[in-house]
């Protein structure tokens, strides 16, 4: 299996009043992209030839893996966002937000405060757990919460060329932007379907 670069569900132009268009030609165009060719340099030959990233995830260990959850982690962070997102989720993935943390502010303070602190490069992820509960966790480097059977509905890629171009060292302004650009119809969607 081949895998491939997903295409963008929106310009390189369309959400930069959080992140410019040179750093989505650079994070996805480039980074994003080496993932995708390192992994196919790397599968041929391996028991991880035709495997799904999900599979290279749950399954695979060093630089196959590595590269497998980032391509996975980086397609999902990708299209999370929106030009013109839903601000805000509603029903009942609303209420268990406000059950789980007190209000929908609370949980956007608490994610964000898990993105800004996570040390060094990594991902901070709002989750279903295993216990059914929303859940906010921190992966370092390509982590991904699929490996301790969670069910990933938001991330924030918190590597320094997510943000170093727009932002330079000033994390939580990138984070705090990040916000504007979420679009919450798509992790309503995502809550759907791990239920």
């Amino acid at each position: 299996m081949k895998h491939e670069l997903p295409k963008l569900p929106y310009a390189m132009n369309a959400v930069s009043q959080a992140i410019s268009e040179r750093t989505i030609e650079f994070h996805y165009g480039k980074h994003h992209q080496a993932y995708v060719n390192n992994l196919n340099s790397l599968i041929p030959g391996t028991p991880f030839e035709n495997a799904t990233l999900e599979q290279i995830i749950l399954e695979a260990e060093g630089p196959i893996f590595n590269n497998g959850a980032q391509v996975w982690n980086h397609t999902f962070y990708f299209e999370t966002f929106s030009p013109l997102p839903k601000q805000q989720p509603e029903g009942e993935f609303m209420w268990l937000l406000v059950e789980t943390f007190g209000s929908f502010d609370e949980f956007k303070s608490k994610f964000s405060t898990a993105a800004a602190t996570l040390f060094g490069s990594g991902w901070a992820w709002l989750v279903v757990d295993t216990n059914g509960k929303l859940a906010i966790t921190q992966e370092s480097n390509a982590g991904n919460p699929l490996r301790k059977g969670q069910k990933p509905l938001l991330t924030c890629d918190v590597w320094e060329h997510a943000y170093y171009l727009d932002y330079q060292n000033r994390r939580p302004e990138y984070i705090q932007a990040f916000w504007s650009i979420i679009d919450w119809s798509i992790i309503e969607k995502r809550f759907l379907a791990a239920k």
